[in-house]
């Protein structure tokens, strides 16, 4: 992705802003907008519009094509990669539809994953450095949030970015660049692309029973929750004394109650660490519920896991 971070730059010089909306949401918005092609970089980058080359600076038009992000689309131009904006920070995400099996998700819940770090790591206090760990960062949205919230703090950090998807990491590598977060690129399944210990290790895995096994959104078996336990235990293990994990994520419930917390408290039981566990939202996905895999369940649930090793523990 030469030149990409030139792109993004000159994108957030213009003051853009854009929050990033559910597929569905995005589907009725187009349906709305028509063939009407995009006359604004919202709807390039945003909606995802086809758009006239005049639409854009030839300046930005250039490092568009230079970066590999413009394809033609007939008569029209279409950009291959979407930004979303989160706080003062842009970044870049698949293009729109996400249905590729390397599709880098980016949508609502990144939105309550960020705010669900920084309020997990509001009340922390400064420390000389932290070695953090962003286990499937996708866009790195998380690991940034992470950043961004202990530099408040006056703590520094080491960040770690694992994605097993090589597409994810280009993302992450420009994102963060132009953040100005430095980061160390991990590529592999989880844990399994890390040596040693963390002081902090978020994590927002994919969580669907998803029928095409798409990485972004597969979380495996048992309504697609197999994922984010096997992160979650991997986790607390490498875990430094005194270190936390904070694991946002989905869980299918059945007849009201929450199989994804009683598979996790025997671990973190036997394990010795102290936790909290929330909902986050209570009704996330709801159109899910029409397939036939969640044909028994009640709602699928945002919610968010701090588990903390005890010194003592060490």
């Amino acid at each position: 992705m030469l030149n990409a971070a030139g792109v993004l730059r000159q994108v957030a010089a213009t003051g853009y802003r854009f929050t990033t909306v559910t597929p569905l949401t995005h589907q009725r918005v187009l349906a709305r907008r028509g063939r009407e092609p995009g006359s604004t970089l919202r709807d390039i980058f945003g909606w995802n519009l086809s758009f006239e080359a005049g639409a854009v600076p030839p300046e930005l038009l250039a490092d568009m094509e230079r970066a590999g992000i413009v394809r033609r689309n007939g008569a029209l131009l279409r950009s291959t990669v979407r930004i979303a904006s989160l706080g003062d920070d842009l970044f870049f995400h698949s293009a729109y539809p996400t249905v590729e099996e390397n599709a880098v998700f980016f949508g609502p819940d990144t939105s309550r994953f960020a705010r669900f770090i920084r309020h997990a790591l509001a009340p922390r206090q400064k420390q000389p450095g932290v070695r953090v760990l962003d286990v499937g960062c996708g866009s790195g949205a998380g690991g940034i949030a992470v950043a961004r919230a202990l530099a408040a703090a006056g703590t520094p950090a080491t960040v770690v970015m694992n994605d097993i998807n090589p597409l994810a990491l280009q993302y992450t590598a420009v994102n963060a660049e132009v953040a100005g977060v430095a980061v160390t690129l991990a590529q592999g399944d989880a844990l399994s692309a890390v040596d040693g210990e963390f002081d902090l290790i978020v994590s927002n895995p994919p969580y669907l029973d998803d029928a095409a096994q798409r990485a972004y959104r597969h979380g495996g078996t048992r309504l697609g929750r197999a994922l984010s336990v096997r992160i979650a235990a991997e986790s607390l293990k490498r875990l430094a004394p005194g270190g936390q994990l904070l694991l946002y994520t989905g869980v299918a419930m059945v007849d009201g109650e929450d199989p994804f917390l009683a598979e996790m408290q025997p671990l973190l039981a036997a394990s010795g660490h102290t936790w909290s566990y929330s909902e986050i939202d209570p009704d996330v996905f709801g159109e899910e519920l029409e397939r036939p895999v969640y044909a028994h369940i009640d709602r699928i649930a945002a919610v968010g896991l701090v588990a903390t090793r005890t010194k003592e523990s060490a």
